[in-house]
């Protein structure tokens, strides 16, 4: 069921200033990721006040899931082109059980998107993730033990943009109900069976109220992960060479030979990151321990069809 939200003042003037300056900043144009919930809704009308003309297309997801997800894939298409975007809709072409299963198809069809109403520059797809959602994202990789590159989380620099990081979904809410807009509750928010629902609902509340600040702790262990990322990157990636079809890095042997197997551990995942792999960490431990000891010919294989090979003169992934 749609749900329509009254006019009301909230944090109007901060959230379509920051669109603004999203808008102002881009090179190319935006495709607008909107799944028809309330958070991704309020971007459409953000832009829709503040950034219209960086706008490429509005992009929604149908997942197949059933009645739910097709009902909200068209409120978005008919409220965009209320708004006078140019809307793209995309069905799954078979019905994923898993949140990454969901996120794979939705990230395939957003990378399409974007490549075919980009233009010359091309396009940058813009979510509505919000500072809640950083918080419950850096959570959940502790709890599963991520490292410090997977602890920046949404601060991660990458092709996503995100208007709303800094914003509260409190904010996002109250901006929503400003405007006027009109948003779809998506039943899976309640079911406890996804992991990110029980971090939402009851953990992360339930730690909060025990230790007060928790949520901001968390905040600050990102934007440190964060720091050391960057920091990191800007050392790796001078040494790791593209390929020319992109599919594969290579760096100097001698300039690996340099460091230990531990530091090995951080400068890995950073090079890997040149062709769009995610190392977990048993990967980077079998890098590490491969670059250290390997002779001239060996190779490894990584998860996903991934290989680490060695010549003479360089280590190739």
């Amino acid at each position: 069921m749609a749900v329509r939200a009254p006019r009301a003042n909230g944090t109007r003037r901060r959230i379509e200033a920051a669109v603004q300056r999203v808008a102002t900043g881009m090179e190319g144009r935006i495709v607008l990721a909107v799944s028809g919930g309330r958070d991704s809704m309020a971007l459409m009308h953000a832009f829709a006040h503040a950034g219209r003309h960086a706008v490429a297309a509005v992009a929604t997801f149908d997942h197949g899931t059933g009645v739910a997800a097709t009902r909200a894939a068209g409120l978005v298409a008919s409220e965009a082109m209320k708004l006078r975007f140019p809307v793209v809709v995309g069905r799954a072409g078979s019905v994923g059980s898993t949140e990454a299963e969901w996120r794979s198809e939705r990230r395939a069809f957003l990378t399409d998107v974007a490549a075919r109403v980009g233009g010359r520059d091309g396009s940058a797809v813009a979510t509505a993730h919000t500072r809640d959602d950083q918080i419950e994202t850096v959570f959940m990789r502790v709890l599963r033990d991520a490292g410090a590159r997977g602890l920046a989380g949404l601060y991660a620099r990458n092709e996503v943009i995100r208007p709303f990081l800094d914003f509260s979904r409190d904010e996002v809410a109250k901006y929503a109900w400003s405007v006027g807009a009109v948003w779809a509750e998506d039943p899976t928010n309640r079911s406890m069976r996804f992991f990110r629902n029980r971090v939402r609902r009851d953990l992360l509340p339930a730690l909060v109220r025990v230790k007060p600040g928790f949520d901001e702790q968390l905040i600050g262990l990102a934007r440190q992960a964060h720091e050391w990322r960057e920091q990191l990157d800007s050392l790796v990636w001078p040494l790791a060479h593209m390929s020319v079809n992109q599919k594969s890095v290579s760096v100097a042997a001698d300039v690996l030979s340099a460091y230990s197997r531990e530091e090995l551990a951080s400068l890995w995942p950073a090079i890997a990151a040149r062709v769009g792999l995610a190392m977990d960490w048993r990967g980077t431990e079998r890098a590490a321990a491969f670059t250290s000891k390997s002779r001239t010919g060996a190779r490894i294989q990584l998860s996903g069809g991934w290989e680490i090979s060695r010549s003479r003169e360089r280590f190739e992934l």
